[in-house]
């Protein structure tokens, strides 16, 4: 993987041009390198991304407009704009805009591990559990 570039990655797009369609969400790649990824999420209201985890990656969001709901190990969050949220490895977590205002993040991971293989593996997919069991070792 190359190493981190610099320089400004405008709000709203992805670098290279890239936009993935994950679960209706537009999500933009705005960095990646060995050691981190990411992205920024773009949720409507009542979109969401189900509980998951991550074995070997640490995860962030900073809510940039509106306000997520989280479940984090089970326990219901409310983070709004300007908040950060910590998503330790190992530990279920999932997102939700339960409000009427669309809301967007900036999302990072670290390390990046093959999670931006996973988005492209997503991207416009309407079968996400098909593609998710396929990757599965």
């Amino acid at each position: 993987m190359p190493s981190l570039a610099g320089g400004v990655n405008p709000n709203g797009d992805g670098f290279d041009g890239v936009e993935w369609n994950i679960l209706g969400q537009q999500y933009f790649p705005k960095a990646m390198c060995d050691s981190t990824f990411a992205f920024e999420a773009n949720s409507a209201p009542d979109q969401f991304v189900p509980a998951y985890l991550h074995l070997m990656q640490d995860e962030f969001i900073l809510v940039q407009e509106g306000q997520l709901e989280l479940k984090l190990d089970g326990k219901w969050q409310t983070a709004r704009a300007g908040d950060l949220v910590c998503l330790p490895r190992g530990v279920p977590h999932g997102y939700f805009n339960k409000s009427k205002i669309p809301a967007r993040a900036l999302f990072w991971v670290s390390s990046t591990g093959k999670l931006p293989d996973l988005f492209q593996a997503l991207h416009n997919k309407t079968d996400v559990e098909e593609v998710v069991a396929r990757r599965r070792p």
